[in-house]
């Protein structure tokens, strides 16, 4: 896009440059033979002839880095390397470590190329998706043989997708009830879309657990799945305080059936024992003060 940009900005300054010379050349102020002299100056000066340099030679730099991704997409093995490595690219960014892995053996011994652990079991990715029946109907030239590549491109994505189902659809096995076919080209996944026939089976394998999903699709369907776990986490949490309030309510209510055990009986019954202590105290001490009065009157007599 910078590029293009870049590009454009250019051929304005250029056609500026031409029309300010024509204009010049009307009213007469320039020869005809001065004209050439005049704009290879002006494109000289103007360091134009640098930046078209420099664009061709990053032109050329674009053009070979596409031609290396070509082939890379060309090969199968090389194509799936770029797929995985796209597809991790994404999971890694979005998700925390413990919520993915990558090339990890899962159930039954098989290992995908990616899973997510989401709150409905593990999620499974596979990223080798078969295109190179898709690469020859869209380079074929000839109607015939475009039908006859589109016909095996159908056949190799039912047959992928079969798998698909097949090994990573257990949800008695801990899987959860879908799994995700990675397709690391949104052009291939916009043509499954809009081609009716790639539709319909997309649709079909839809119902059947295994959802087609682009680069762009899968990012938002990540961000769904961590939004569950994140919201599963919170009501565990929740449920984990509302456990500990009632255990705390249950302990309470143990310590103040306690209480009132202890105060109503055991205290009301000590303090009633109390006060008639008490009170037969005061008698008794009542009576040993009138009898030390009494020693005291007669030990006066005597004396008298």
């Amino acid at each position: 896009m910078g590029t293009i940009l870049i590009i454009g900005l250019l051929v304005m300054v250029i056609l500026i440059l031409l029309g300010l010379i024509g204009l010049v050349y009307q009213r007469g102020k320039i020869e005809a033979k001065d004209i050439e002299p005049a704009v290879s100056k002006a494109w000289r000066e103007s360091g134009l002839e640098r930046s078209v340099g420099e664009l061709t030679a990053h032109a050329k730099d674009i053009q070979e880095t596409h031609r290396s991704v070509d082939q890379m997409l060309r090969v199968p093995k090389e194509r799936a390397s770029l797929g995985e490595l796209s597809l991790e690219m994404i999971l890694s960014d979005q998700l925390p470590p413990e919520m993915f892995g990558m090339r990890e053996r899962v159930f039954d011994g098989k290992v995908p190329d990616a899973h997510i652990k989401s709150t409905v079991g593990l999620i499974c990715i596979d990223s080798k998706f078969p295109l190179d029946n898709y690469r020859a109907m869209v380079e074929s030239q000839e109607p015939g043989q475009e039908r006859g590549f589109k016909r095996d491109f159908i056949r190799d994505v039912r047959g992928h997708l079969s798998k698909i189902s097949d090994d990573y659809v257990c949800p008695e096995k801990g899987s959860a009830e879908f799994s995700f076919a990675y397709i690391p080209s949104e052009g291939v996944y916009y043509f499954l879309l809009t081609d009716s026939d790639t539709y319909a089976l997309l649709h079909d394998f839809t119902r059947k657990g295994v959802q087609v999903v682009s680069p762009l699709t899968l990012s938002h369907k990540v961000e769904l799945i961590k939004t569950g776990v994140h919201a599963l986490k919170l009501s565990e949490e929740a449920a984990k305080v509302k456990d500990e309030l009632l255990n705390l309510s249950r302990r309470f209510s143990a310590v103040d059936n306690e209480w009132r055990v202890l105060y109503r009986t055991h205290l009301k019954n000590a303090m009633g024992k109390a006060d008639d202590l008490d009170e037969a105290y005061t008698k008794v001490r009542e009576e040993f003060d009138r009898i030390a009065n009494l020693s005291e009157e007669n030990q006066s007599r005597i004396i008298a």
